[in-house]
């Protein structure tokens, strides 16, 4: 596991506490309803919670290259773009209220990784949808 960008032997079980201290305080903090209500049922479904106005984002890197993705014809991921298949944490901040913006990610890490590239990548991401 890497904390603080320096590698260490820890394993993410090693946080279990951690872990669960954050999910409650997802569950207690953030959350406040789905949105609807009994004198406003017409009210979209997951259009609730307390964080409104906040933005969330996910960045990631992939052993997979660009080419992996959105592509019907391929073998892993069948189609799928990253944000596809980040749907399932997406929709829980979706679900608090949070504005979800595009993901960035990194491809081909191992095989063909440009770092200035890549950093230069993601401060125009950056720029364009949090600044």
């Amino acid at each position: 596991m890497i904390l603080g960008g320096k590698y260490t032997d820890d394993k993410y079980g090693d946080f279990q506490k951690e872990m669960d201290m954050f999910n409650l305080a997802f569950c207690e903090v953030m959350l406040e309803g789905d949105g609807r209500t009994r004198a406003d049922a017409s009210r979209q479904y997951g259009s609730g919670g307390k964080m409104q106005g906040k933005r969330f984002m996910i960045s990631a890197t992939w052993n997979a290259p660009l080419a992996a993705f959105d592509n019907p014809n391929g073998e892993l991921f069948g189609g799928k773009s990253t944000a596809d298949l980040f749907l399932h944490i997406t929709s829980n901040y979706k679900f608090v209220g949070y504005d979800v913006l595009p993901d960035f990610s990194v491809f081909d890490i191992y095989k063909s990784l440009d770092v200035s590239r890549s950093l230069g990548a993601y401060k125009t991401h950056l720029k364009h949808h949090c600044l």
